[in-house]
């Protein structure tokens, strides 16, 4: 399948590290050290989840090579949904006036938007689906407990649309060569990892274990999927970790032998942007990819999950 164009939506606001040493004791360098992190982005009351997927929609329209209204398949790939009746995909649907597209919420944690592009691609494979687009965002804000030392410094808000179809229109778009996903329930502290109860908030009671286990299934995969379609690490063009910590991703570029200049990151200025952050990388690089460019994207979610996407250009 192709992509056909991407857009985002990035809050303005920006939340320093130096900010959390009056919430919860932690100093700029404690949080830096420690995540990669100097600060995080932040959504205001008015940027609600629907707002920021909506713009990120028409920032992606801008370049969409076919009418928005011929889209048949709707996904919005998000943990912190406003509304899981009326979803952000139904209220897309409304608002661009795509009547003919089934429409529905997906979610495996940071996983989520890797499994979206999965569940698109079964669609085009099955002719239920020709034209397809992806929502994704997460509002952390609206359950982060800045209090939280263990994690409460970690979240932004951000949203990513991307637009894909079965046939490609333009000699330029991207290919998205394969996709693989994971369910880890089993693996380690499971569904116990990172929590999110609107009681309670987000939480990750655990860190070590969530990083242990990141660092191993993000390196794991990035290989596996490349092997599996006849790449060596020596052919990736540039490598996209989902963006929960600088160390993990550190990690798993020394684990496979990559130098750092193909590493593509925006965690150090937006902070964790949760499902949404690595295809919101991808976004952001959309226009440095040139013809014959091998980008893998590999991420770790809780609950856990785990999955890569293979994209030539």
């Amino acid at each position: 399948m192709f992509i056909n164009a991407t857009g985002y939506y990035i809050p303005e606001e920006r939340i320093p590290n130096s900010y959390f040493l009056g919430v919860n004791g932690l100093t700029d360098e404690w949080i830096f050290q420690r995540t990669g992190i100097s600060s995080r982005s932040k959504a205001t009351q008015d940027e609600s989840m629907n707002m920021m997927c909506s713009e990120a929609v028409k920032d992606a329209t801008k370049k969409l090579p076919y009418d928005i209204e011929e889209t048949d398949l709707i996904i919005f790939a998000s943990y912190s949904p406003s509304d899981t009746v009326g979803t952000t995909a139904h209220s897309i649907q409304r608002e661009f006036s795509i009547e003919n597209a089934k429409s529905f919420l997906i979610s495996s944690a940071c996983s989520s938007a890797i499994n979206a592009m999965e569940i698109i691609h079964s669609f085009f494979e099955s002719g239920l689906s020709k034209k397809a687009l992806l929502i994704s965002a997460d509002r952390n804000s609206s359950y982060c407990n800045e209090n939280d030392p263990s994690c409460g410094h970690l979240w932004g808000d951000a949203a990513t649309a991307i637009f894909f179809s079965k046939e490609k229109y333009n000699d330029d778009e991207p290919e998205v060569i394969d996709i693989i996903t994971q369910g880890l329930g089993h693996i380690g502290k499971g569904p116990e990892g990172v929590t999110l109860n609107p009681k309670e908030g987000i939480r990750m009671p655990d860190g070590r274990d969530v990083f242990v286990q990141a660092c191993t299934y993000i390196a794991k995969n990035t290989k596996d999927i490349l092997e599996k379609n006849n790449y060596n690490l020596s052919e990736l063009s540039y490598f996209i970790g989902h963006q929960a910590n600088m160390r993990i991703l550190t990690h798993v570029m020394k684990e496979l032998a990559l130098p750092e200049e193909r590493m593509l990151s925006n965690i150090r200025e937006l902070g964790n942007t949760g499902s949404v952050s690595s295809i919101l990388v991808f976004a952001q690089n959309y226009q440095q990819y040139k013809s014959g460019d091998i980008i893998c994207i590999s991420v770790f979610g809780g609950g856990y999950s785990a999955g890569a996407c293979l994209i030539k250009k």
